[in-house]
């Protein structure tokens, strides 16, 4: 298992090295896609961190602390080339799957996604709006 903060750099190097940019927003649906294709994939997260339901959708909150310096706009890459030696080459091979789908939508498209999916949907309203790995990987699991 990775930190989230590990693979939202890899995510931000990954989609500028194919000329995307990627902001805070979108950098968490896409982790939020990323811990769902590995909970249905492995049975195991990516990541340790905790996914919560908040208004524009599920957010890592230790990533979005990280980034939100930049407001709505592309986060920079900072070239970490070979940095990334310790993510197994085929759970590089998941995350840029999901980093590839993504990109067919726009950023505006995946939080509306992720608005009408269970796990956020069941929680976004309750006073703990934490996504559980449990209610990811059964949602991705019957869809």
């Amino acid at each position: 298992m990775y930190s989230a903060l590990d693979i939202a750099k890899y995510i931000i190097d990954y989609s500028y090295d194919r000329n995307n940019s990627v902001s805070n927003l979108r950098l968490q649906k896409i982790l939020y896609f990323v811990q769902a294709e590995f909970l249905v994939a492995t049975g195991h997260p990516c990541f340790e961190e905790t996914i919560q339901a908040w208004e524009y959708g599920p957010v890592v909150p230790e990533v979005y602390r990280e980034y939100k310096i930049f407001g709505s706009s592309s986060i920079f890459s900072e070239g970490r080339g070979d940095k990334f030696y310790f993510i197994r080459n085929a759970d590089k091979e998941m995350i840029e799957d999901v980093v590839q789908t993504c990109e067919g939508y726009s950023t505006v498209e995946l939080v509306d996604l992720t608005h009408k999916q269970d796990p956020w949907l069941n929680v976004h309203t309750k006073p703990c709006k934490d996504i559980t790995n449990d209610s990811i990987k059964k949602f991705f699991t019957e869809e």
